[in-house]
């Protein structure tokens, strides 16, 4: 191991522990996202560790070589190395380094077979985990009781947003314009079939059906009619026990604006960018949002009237903050012909992909990938842990 992987001194460029894979579905994804997120990260200001999630939960001192997680064949997706060295993120205990909390974590190999031994204090976490145990709050909980600063949404933005259900509950309460929509869990389903089609067809057809507490287009089935719905139902089950039936937004077009925080806690909205779906594809899915020979138009920033992109970015700031939002967000939206914008969802961990709309939109208002992964790690350092 070499030294830089085993210490951080006072002094010395912050250690940035960049986590990723995890438990869910967007495991491939997230570390796709590594990869990028790796590559941005500049080497002469930040010591760098990558920390990988397998697919069963165990935590790995992984590679941080960001070609070896590069996405060019749907059929061999990148996935954390299982094989490598086991580690834990340990709490400093207050007055460690100083008085009071540290708001760093040790990075500690937890072989079986040898002595507990730390590879120095990482002074912020970047988890770059997509989906259900990890973007929903609970790996930003754990690293609330390690006292740890992280990059991105705290706790209950990052659980609420996570469930689309929850997150239209909370728009809608703040006066934001959701897509009317239907939830069903599996128990529901299972003892009655008859009510939930019943509610399903109130919000007529198409309906789109999706997991709950999903993302990257995993599990979203269009459903044209009722002889389709069970097995949309199943397929998106197959992911999550709760999912959402929503009203098609038909004739809409689908545009995206990025929110980020300033140093000085001002809300940032980007440039908005519109996604165009071209050839076989119905909608955006897999295979359209991450192949990059697959036929998708991108328009970054969106040629949207004036007052439309006035009224989006205004809206995206509204949706962050409604959520509790930190950070970083991408907010999407449906658009509508006569310009009537409803938000369709908030990621507050969107992709990074080369791919991803959400370092595009920065792009083009100004940002750059590498500033952009910069300005969100110095956010998360002079953020305090603990209530804020």
């Amino acid at each position: 191991m070499s030294d830089s992987e085993r210490t951080s001194t006072a002094g010395a460029r912050p250690r940035v522990a960049v986590v990723f894979g995890g438990r869910s579905s967007e495991h491939a994804i997230s570390c796709v996202t590594a990869g990028s997120v790796l590559a941005a990260l500049d080497p002469a200001a930040y010591d760098v560790v990558a920390v990988g999630i397998t697919r069963d939960g165990r935590w790995v001192l992984e590679s941080a070589e960001p070609d070896r997680l590069r996405l060019t064949d749907p059929s061999r997706l990148p996935s954390v190395d299982a094989g490598r060295t086991a580690v834990t993120l340990a709490p400093v205990p207050p007055g460690a380094l100083g008085t009071g909390p540290t708001g760093r974590a040790d990075l500690v190999v937890s072989d079986p077979a040898a002595p507990p031994d730390s590879l120095g204090a990482v002074d912020v976490v970047f988890p770059v985990l997509h989906g259900p145990w990890g973007e929903d709050g609970t790996i930003q909980g754990m690293l609330e009781l390690a006292g740890v600063r992280y990059v991105g949404a705290g706790v209950l933005a990052s659980a609420v947003s996570m469930d689309k259900h929850y997150m239209k509950i909370v728009l809608a309460a703040a006066g934001i314009e959701v897509m009317p929509s239907v939830t069903v869990t599996a128990t529901a389903w299972a003892e009655g079939h008859h009510d939930v089609r019943r509610g399903v067809e109130q919000l007529g057809w198409p309906v789109f059906v999706k997991p709950a507490r999903g993302g990257s287009s995993i599990g979203i089935s269009k459903v044209t009619g009722p002889d389709d719905l069970d097995r949309a139902l199943t397929d998106a089950f197959a992911h999550d026990p709760k999912v959402l039936v929503e009203r098609a937004a038909v004739g809409a077009r689908e545009v995206e604006c990025g929110v980020l925080q300033g140093l000085d806690g001002e809300t940032l909205t980007s440039l908005p960018a519109e996604i165009r779906i071209t050839g076989e594809h119905d909608f955006y899915d897999f295979e359209a949002k991450y192949l990059p020979e697959e036929a998708t138009e991108l328009d970054v920033p969106a040629h949207l009237p004036d007052d439309v992109t006035t009224r989006m970015r205004a809206l995206s700031a509204r949706a962050f903050e409604a959520v509790g939002g930190e950070g970083l967000a991408r907010v999407d939206f449906f658009c509508f012909p006569d310009g009537r914008l409803v938000v369709n969802e908030i990621n507050t961990m969107p992709g990074f992909t080369p791919l991803s709309m959400y370092p595009r939109m920065w792009a083009a208002s100004g940002l750059d990938y590498p500033a952009l992964v910069d300005r969100l790690v110095r956010l998360a350092l002079q953020r305090g842990t603990g209530l804020r």
